[in-house]
């Protein structure tokens, strides 16, 4: 059976993205319908557009280069953005095609996160990496290390976030951060 590689890449169920030094030199018809540009306006672009902030961009990509490097793979769920402005959880994979130099070449999914998990409060961008990180269920010591903050500036986040949604616990933050 000869399978058409091309086909296949187009009609994936999620999200595809091939990327060349963090920019997008291929995607799929499902990255343009979750992000609402046409592929045109995304190709040879910086995945930066897709970001909420230009800090959070520089940020990730800094965090996530170590990884993709020691492990070849990278995998997160974030807050990014569409064409129209509106934030959406997406959940986001990636694997480096060349471990030692991770952003030179890659490829990456997306997975619409939205009708799972609304963006209800505005938050800053320290703020939904915070809560991202709560997320995967780690404490404020590992969301520090990971973040490369100290645990008490993420409890400070944490009661930003709690005071956004108006949890009374952290349980009942993380609760109304997945239901939205």
């Amino acid at each position: 059976m000869d399978v058409d590689y091309r086909l296949a890449f187009e009609m994936a169920p999620v999200g595809m993205i091939l990327s060349r030094n963090r920019s997008m030199v291929d995607c799929n018809r499902h990255v343009c319908e979750m992000f609402g540009f046409s592929r045109e306006l995304l190709l040879g672009q910086s995945f930066q557009m897709l970001y909420p902030s230009a800090d959070e961009y520089e940020r990730l990509g800094a965090r996530m280069a170590p990884i993709l490097n020691a492990k070849g793979f990278y995998s997160d769920s974030r807050i990014m953005k569409r064409a129209n402005g509106e934030l959406f959880w997406c959940h986001v994979s990636g694997r480096a095609l060349n471990r030692q130099a991770p952003h030179e070449s890659g490829i990456w999914s997306f997975e619409d996160l939205s009708s799972q998990r609304a963006v209800k409060a505005e938050l800053t961008g320290r703020e939904r990496e915070v809560a991202a990180r709560l997320l995967e269920g780690l404490t404020s010591k590992e969301i520090g290390k990971a973040l490369a903050i100290s645990h008490r500036t993420v409890e400070i986040y944490r009661a930003r976030l709690m005071r956004k949604y108006g949890a009374s616990t952290a349980a009942d933050l993380v609760h109304k951060l997945i239901s939205g």
